[in-house]
């Protein structure tokens, strides 16, 4: 009998295990408790979650790459607080830039005024041991010391301008070429309708003429200080007909430098290219030209040509080296 009730215990107490397995097994995969077993005794049983509470397993989720937040400029990262920055010393404005040479006109047509046969490269023949100009009835002629004049030269349209001179009489320096002696008119009334009073000095020089007023230069300073304000025979522009030395009773009607500070040397100096003209000799330009300043010399090359070469404060010269260039292309 006691075997019999032995045994019983024994199956009580494992049947109680294994419903507890079970147990736990079911609460594991998330399923109620639905066994009918039978409780286990206090002192063997396991305690496990209560049917009311199931256990919650979270399912795995894709991890994505963390990424450090990058602060924006109002966030700064934790750390020792920041110390005020200093404010910035305002910037110093930038320094003018110096005028540059004006440049030719977009809108001047060089090839509609200069012909290529008027261009120095063009005009010049090798005769005698010097470069002897070849177009010297053209009104945009250069002559200068590297450019002689034919020494028969004569222009074929001499006259007389009906101007007020310095001298009195008769001259051939009272003359001018036609176009270049109804500019100088022009020229000279816009300046008595100004109040201002001009008179004309010395026009036309045959070469003989010149080459006496050089030698006699030559004589008194020696050659190479005579050929800084006069030219040698051949190398004038009075001798072209186109040129006309201008001066005033403030100076005496001396052909001096002080003439420029005069108010009639500098009317003559603003107007002359409307009417034609420009001042042949700049200062400043000596290397060029070869000669020295002279406020007083006005040679005529039509208004086209003399506002430009005023337009941008050069010489005759560098005026034909712009022509040349621009024509070539």
């Amino acid at each position: 009998m006691k075997k019999i009730i032995y045994f019983i215990i024994a199956a009580t107490i494992v049947g109680g295990l294994w419903s507890q397995v079970h147990a736990l097994n079911d609460n594991a995969s998330g399923k109620p408790d639905t066994s009918a077993s039978a409780p286990a005794s206090p002192e063997l049983s396991t305690p496990s979650a209560s049917p009311s509470e199931p256990i919650e397993v979270e399912e795995p989720e894709a991890s994505a790459p963390e990424s450090t937040p990058t602060p924006t400029p109002e966030e700064k990262p934790s750390g020792k607080p920041s110390e005020p920055s200093e404010p910035s010393e305002p910037s110093k404005p930038p320094k003018p830039s110096k005028p540059s040479k004006p440049s030719p006109n977009d809108d001047y047509d060089f090839g509609q005024i200069i012909s290529p046969d008027d261009l120095p490269a063009m005009t010049i023949e090798h005769k005698g041991g010097i470069d002897v100009i070849t177009n010297p009835k053209s009104l945009y002629v250069l002559a200068n010391k590297k450019r002689n004049l034919p020494s028969d030269y004569v222009p074929p349209d001499l006259v007389v301008p009906d101007v007020p001179f310095s001298f009195s009489g008769d001259s051939p320096k009272k003359k001018m070429r036609k176009a270049a002696a109804d500019a100088l008119e022009s020229l000279f009334q816009a300046a008595k309708d100004d109040g201002i009073e001009l008179k004309a000095v010395s026009g036309y020089r045959s070469y003989a003429t010149q080459k006496a007023i050089f030698t006699a230069n030559a004589e008194k300073k020696g050659e190479d200080v005579a050929n800084k304000t006069s030219a040698r025979p051949g190398q004038s522009e009075h001798q072209t007909g186109l040129a006309m030395d201008i001066s005033s009773a403030s100076v005496g009607y001396a052909l001096e430098e002080t003439f420029a500070k005069t108010k009639e040397g500098k009317w003559l100096a603003a107007h002359a290219a409307d009417h034609g003209f420009i001042i042949r000799f700049l200062k400043g330009k000596e290397k060029i030209t070869g000669y020295s300043y002279e406020p007083w010399h006005v040679r005529y090359v039509g208004r086209d040509v003399a506002k430009e070469i005023a337009r941008q404060k050069i010489t005759l010269e560098e005026y034909m080296d712009e022509a040349a260039e621009v024509i070539a292309r």
